[in-house]
């Protein structure tokens, strides 16, 4: 039998996911989409994208392999409220052997505004060792392809930020007993 020669595939820059409603229970008590929300959203789009390059539910089922999101960093922008429409892009970054660095944007499906950017590492794992292992050649293949695709978009401003807190000399100090004349902040 012939070998099976790897089909072509073709990808959009970047990846755009298909429209997602905010559903009425993943509205928090401050009247918008509670945090977990976002990382549905987000996750639900990379089901789909990753399933045009071959990492979809049929590929852990016929190679016991997977790949599990090991880090991100989500930024929120704006707030969703119950029955927008939101949609997800996906740039992918870079990728190695077994790595995957990605950006995702959502953003309002009809009005194009960004409700939070998302950054994340993912990492290809064999299911059966629950290890970190090479993609395969042929799922190899169509993540540099699809890297390729996005290699001609900007780079996001967002990637490789870090969480901080500016300090300048008047920061509060629970051990001064000074009074603090700054304004007291509440929750919100």
């Amino acid at each position: 039998m012939p070998a099976k020669k790897p089909g072509s595939i073709f990808f959009f820059a970047p990846f755009v996911s298909s429209t997602m409603q905010i559903e009425p229970d993943w509205i928090d008590y401050n009247g918008h989409l509670n945090l977990a929300y976002y990382h549905v959203l987000f996750d639900r789009s990379l089901d789909e994208a990753f399933g045009m390059v071959g990492l979809g539910p049929e590929y852990l089922e016929e190679n016991a392999a997977s790949y599990f999101i090991a880090e991100t960093h989500v930024l929120y922008a704006r707030e969703l409220q119950h029955e927008q429409a939101v949609r997800v892009t996906l740039q992918l970054l870079d990728v190695d052997e077994k790595r995957m660095h990605l950006y995702l944007e959502l953003r309002h499906a009809t009005e194009g505004w960004l409700s939070a950017s998302c950054e994340m590492l993912g990492l290809h794992v064999d299911m059966t060792a629950r290890k970190v292992t090479p993609f395969p050649d042929e799922i190899r293949r169509n993540l540099e392809i699809m890297r390729a695709a996005h290699a001609g978009l900007p780079r996001p401003e967002n990637v490789g930020r870090r969480i901080t807190l500016k300090r300048d000399s008047r920061s509060f100090n629970p051990d001064d007993d000074e009074p603090d004349d700054r304004p007291q902040r509440t929750r919100h």
